[in-house]
């Protein structure tokens, strides 16, 4: 049964993906409309948030900041957003999930219109500083949004869907960059504020695109226990290590490309921006495939792989920047992209395969119920930890460049780190992934 309210939310008092013919009926087609407007608000959500890794490029000597002083700058906007998405998170429980994607849709006005008001030379360090932290906004509401179409979606089916929420959201970081790009390279770079000009009313479109396209699943939002349930079991946060390695390497990398192409290579603002989009781009484009490749054959595999070829990536960082070679250091630094999308299509379809493997295992009242709920609050909670790999990105380029003039170093800790949880998932997940039946008869077995 439905109940179709006001703009205070449609409700859906009866959701059961896992019943196949349920799904047929309506299930399919009220989880996909949901899915693309999801998308549209992330997306644009993610362009917001990465804000100032394109503006950073428009600041030349007027401005009066130090390569340090950006790299902070881009840093606040990864802290801020990373923390953003435990609040969001509950959001969805406490709002609904349409609802709270209207709302977090509209909150993005707030860091478009303040920077169109304050962005221009003789704006102090702190008043942007105040900038980049207001886009973190963009930055919370993947969780929210990541939460709400896991509950949508039966279980052979999520990592595709996931995957395409995230890479949507994921691709408007090379979107906006490639905006930057056109605009420098037509109008220079004194006119930055020609994006906001873009993505001011796009922010409406799509928060109204939500409100008339989007559902609420009433058993979501009366689900308030979840994130107890998810915070106490250790699988939240070994995965919440691993997104660390696999969406935390994805947005530091987006924040950082292109002040390390000026900081390393000195490359100009339209060279650097010509390159800069090209990660961000083709690392969301791959992550769908991700979650498709851990349908076939299992995330734990995929993930555990994944993390050795992002080790021989950042070998060829280390080695190019030794040699000098450009080309090789974008081709390095690409694969890192590259390969940190297909990571996060892939550990996003771990989670819920996860914590439905523990109940059969454990033993729970209710195993499926238990397993929808705490796997759509820990999906928020990992998102939220793992953003804030984006950060570590940032500050270990940061350090390398003030201490050695180079970001070999940050590579080389970028390198460990990406063997240590190749083993974590080799022997938490990957050596036990083998299919374990389901207990209903109605779902598909479970593998990680």
């Amino acid at each position: 049964m439905e109940d179709r309210g006001t703009l205070r939310g449609r409700w859906i008092g009866h959701w059961e993906p896992e019943d196949p013919g349920f799904w047929a009926r309506v299930g399919r087609a009220r989880a996909n409309r949901n899915l693309w407007a999801s998308i549209a608000v992330e997306h644009v959500g993610f362009s917001v948030w990465t804000l100032y890794s394109v503006f950073v490029l428009f600041m030349g000597p007027e401005y009066g900041f130090s390569p340090a002083d950006k790299f902070l700058l881009v840093s606040t906007g990864s802290l801020v957003g990373a923390l953003l998405r435990i609040p969001y998170t509950f959001a969805v429980a406490r709002f609904g999930g349409r609802n709270w994607t209207v709302i977090s849709g509209l909150l993005l006005l707030i860091p478009t219109i303040a920077s169109a008001l304050v962005l221009q030379p003789g704006t102090s360090f702190g008043v942007f500083l105040l900038m980049a932290a207001l886009g973190g906004f963009g930055g919370g509401n993947f969780a929210s949004s990541m939460t709400n179409i896991n509950a949508f979606f039966p279980e052979g089916r999520k990592g595709l869907a996931l995957g395409l929420n995230a890479g949507g959201g994921n691709i408007g970081v090379a979107v906006i960059q490639l905006l930057g790009l056109l605009v420098i390279a037509v109008s220079g770079t004194g006119h930055p504020r020609i994006l906001l000009g873009v993505y001011i009313p796009l922010v409406v479109l799509v928060s109204l695109w939500a409100a008339l396209s989007m559902d609420n699943i009433s058993s979501v939002r009366n689900d308030t226990g979840a994130a107890r349930l998810a915070l106490r079991d250790r699988n939240t946060w070994i995965m919440s290590l691993l997104y660390i390695g696999t969406f935390g390497s994805f947005i530091g990398y987006s924040f950082a490309f292109g002040l390390v192409l000026q900081t390393q290579f000195g490359r100009t603002p339209l060279q650097a921006a010509a390159i800069t989009f090209l990660g961000p781009l083709l690392g969301s484009l791959i992550r769908p495939l991700g979650g498709s490749l851990a349908d076939k054959v299992g995330g734990a595999v995929v993930t555990q792989w994944n993390f050795l070829v992002m080790a021989v990536c950042a070998v060829v960082c280390i080695v190019a920047s030794g040699t000098g070679s450009f080309p090789l250091f974008v081709a390095g630094f690409i694969g890192l992209f590259l390969f940190a999308g297909l990571g996060n299509g892939s550990t996003y379809k771990m989670i819920p395969a996860i914590f439905r493997r523990t109940v059969i295992t454990e033993g729970h009242p209710d195993p499926l119920a238990w397993a929808r709920r705490a796997s759509g609050a820990a999906i928020g909670l990992i998102s939220a930890v793992g953003a804030l790999g984006g950060l570590l990105i940032n500050l270990a380029f940061r350090q390398s460049f003030a201490t050695t003039q180079s970001g070999v170093p940050a590579f080389w800790a970028f390198l460990g780190f990406y063997v240590v949880c190749s083993v974590v998932t080799y022997l938490v997940y990957a050596r036990r992934s083998a299919s374990v039946p389901s207990e209903s008869t109605q779902a598909a077995p479970v593998r990680v």
